[in-house]
């Protein structure tokens, strides 16, 4: 069984936990491990600040995020865009891991560090265009046992 939802949201703070209750709503439902289904909330309430504290300059008052997860029985896909300016186009690629980690004293910094602990491929780039940036990220599953919607 496959599982695909989009949602466009609010670039503010209360969007975050929204996303990530309806992330694991649907992934406990389908019957989801629970540390893969904390590592992906996780990662996508990181992926989600981001988008809210760097995606709002694009788009005004009105500006939005958008986030899609899709789960195919075996893997988790979830991406996150934004509007806002993108990341650095002089650095030499927006592919992690050429993303360098935050420093010890760094106050911002770890959201993709943290993605990049808990999924298991992660990839940031620009999009084209008008700007924003979008952050992938996708992860094995694992299921419970009898769960009512393993893969077949």
């Amino acid at each position: 069984m496959s599982i695909l939802w989009s949602l466009q949201l609010r670039c503010e703070a209360a969007s975050v936990p929204f996303a990530r209750r309806l992330l694991l709503g649907a992934m406990e439902t389908a019957g989801v491990d629970p540390d893969i289904c904390y590592d992906l909330s996780v990662a996508l309430s990181e992926a989600c600040a981001n988008a809210v504290e760097h995606g709002g300059h694009g788009g005004g008052d009105a500006a939005d995020y958008q986030v899609t997860a899709y789960m195919d029985g075996e893997r988790c896909r979830i991406e996150v865009s934004d509007s806002g300016p993108g990341f650095d186009s002089g650095a030499p690629s927006p592919v992690l891991p050429f993303l360098p980690e935050p420093g010890a004293e760094a106050e911002n910094g770890r959201g993709l560090m943290l993605i990049r602990k808990l999924a298991d491929h992660v990839r940031v780039d620009n999009l084209p265009g008008a700007g924003g940036a979008v952050v992938s990220f996708d992860k094995l599953l694992k299921w419970r046992e009898n769960a009512p919607l393993t893969a077949v």
